[in-house]
């Protein structure tokens, strides 16, 4: 077993057993540095010093993208709506929202078990399941033949979201909601409805944001208890 990969699956385990409960808004992010969070970067159990992929800079959380990995919440949560204001710092890239996460590197040995909200650009607000799976309207036209439909592996993972263009301009700031209710997630990108699935197979989890690739910058990372979805 690679020499941190226990370490990893205990966090995991011991957050499994954490409140889900919060009473009033909270601030996942600080401003000041990554408490409430942990980091899961696979490189790191063969180079225990290599450089860190999440750090904190002038009051913004970053994600470096490389190395790649996963900053996950210590604490699990539901029926929550989360508001995360990012943007791609140098040039348009990828990147990602988790939500309902649990076991890690359960896809490739890298990705947590969760539902993904992607961020990659012009792809925001699609979809990704990644060993939890999700139902939308019109499942065929947004995720392809149904025999090809699946969580892990080569199976079609991605649900694309129900409009383009909601990303603003490089450089300009995004905003993405993600409103997690029961078995529903809904997401909107800069105040516009993206996607909006139900009978998900997780209803509660981390939350976790990726290093994958590109550097982006976060802002505002901010959870409110709801206990019914807003409209479209």
């Amino acid at each position: 077993m690679k020499p941190n990969i226990t370490n990893t699956l205990l966090i995991g385990l011991l957050c499994l057993t954490s409140s889900i409960s919060f009473a009033q808004t909270k601030d996942l992010f600080n401003g000041k540095d990554l408490t409430g969070w942990h980091s899961d970067v696979p490189d790191k159990d063969k180079n225990p010093d290599i450089k860190p992929s999440f750090i904190v800079r002038n009051g913004l959380l970053v994600s470096l993208g490389d190395p790649r990995g996963h900053l996950i919440t210590d604490a699990n949560y539901k029926n929550y709506r989360l508001e995360v204001q990012y943007r791609f710092s140098a040039k348009p890239g990828n990147c990602g929202v988790l939500v309902h996460a649990s076991t890690p590197r359960a896809l490739y040995e890298m990705f947590p078990k969760s539902i993904e909200v992607q961020m990659q650009h012009k792809n925001a607000g699609d979809f990704w399941c990644i060993e939890e799976d999700i139902t939308v309207p019109d499942m065929e036209a947004r995720r392809g033949p149904k025999e090809n439909w699946g969580i892990n592996g080569k199976k079609q993972r991605r649900i694309k979201k129900l409009v383009d263009s909601l990303e603003k301009p490089l450089g300009d700031w995004n905003k993405m909601v993600v409103e997690c209710l029961d078995d529903q997630v809904k997401v909107w990108v800069n105040d516009k409805l993206a996607n909006h699935g139900s009978n998900c197979t997780a209803q509660s989890g981390q939350i976790a944001l990726q290093a994958e690739g590109s550097e982006v910058e976060f802002r505002k990372v901010i959870l409110k208890p709801i206990k019914r979805l807003s409209k479209d």
